[in-house]
């Protein structure tokens, strides 16, 4: 009698195939989420690790904070040694990048760099391609000063008081209402700019429009060392913040709806301590 060895038949194959199709379809959403997960982890340790350091340069440099421009022009070099050089090409809006070497060059140059010596932490994991450096600091943390955030006292500049509150920030001393853990340092904008990450004070409109970043949210930084991620509430901070990625365009976009209202004056309260108007 012959033996034959028995296979499986293809309504079997294919009903294993769908089988497969339909766990894949199930998992690959979650398996996503996981690395997304995982890559916004990373991101914040990067935050986590350029604080430290800032706050180092800091305790070494008598309480004075870095000059959180990033060098867009000498008109700012009295606030300070730069935080990072120049990492962005002069068209960077059209997309065009700087040549690596020189983004390490750039980076090196930064006082930053004594306290954070490897490039590697100036860069979100889901930063644009090509570019080493995806994170700002912002307006107030001794960066561009905006309308009504400075006085001039006795010839000095300094930042505008109200009550106990310091708006633009020389020192961390000035940081007491509301405490460190209230005023944003650093933020992950995603790709590389040439300045402090804008945001008005006396206005309530967006300069820069929100990252959206990590799943419609961003991820900052705060005087105290912790990071955090926030998820954006507002559909119009979302929809805007997706379509400047590469450009900072608007420059006085009003919010649409509450919740984008929400979303502005939590960003500008964690910028400069308070609302301006």
């Amino acid at each position: 009698m012959d033996k034959r060895t028995k296979g499986f038949t293809l309504i079997e194959l294919l009903v294993v195939i769908a089988i497969i199709a339909v766990l894949m379809a199930i998992l690959m959403p979650t398996l996503g989420r996981a690395r997304e997960q995982g890559r916004r982890a990373a991101c914040l340790a990067n935050l986590k690790q350029l604080t430290l350091a800032w706050l180092m340069y800091a305790d070494e440099s008598n309480g004075k904070i870095v000059n959180g421009t990033g060098g867009i022009d000498s008109s700012q070099a009295a606030q300070g040694p730069y935080w990072v050089g120049k990492c962005w090409h002069d068209s960077y809006q059209t997309g065009v990048s700087l040549d690596e070497d020189l983004q390490r060059e750039g980076i090196r140059a930064g006082a930053l760099y004594t306290y954070v010596r490897d490039t590697g932490p100036y860069r979100c994991p889901t930063g644009t391609k090509g570019e080493l450096l995806t994170y700002a600091a912002m307006d107030s943390v001794n960066g561009l000063y905006r309308t009504g955030t400075t006085t001039t006292i006795g010839g000095k500049m300094v930042g505008t008081r109200v009550g106990k509150t310091v708006v633009w920030l020389r020192r961390l001393d000035e940081i007491v209402s509301p405490g460190p853990a209230y005023r944003m340092v650093f933020i992950d904008e995603g790709w590389v700019t040439p300045d402090s990450y804008a945001v008005y004070y006396q206005q309530e409109t967006w300069w820069d429009d929100a990252p959206v970043r990590h799943g419609d949210g961003m991820n900052g930084s705060f005087a105290d060392g912790h990071v955090e991620y926030w998820k954006w509430r507002g559909t119009g901070t979302i929809k805007y913040g997706k379509l400047q990625q590469k450009a900072h365009a608007s420059n006085s976009r009003a919010p649409e709806s509450e919740a984008d209202f929400e979303d502005l004056h939590r960003l500008q309260v964690a910028t400069w301590g308070r609302l301006g108007y």
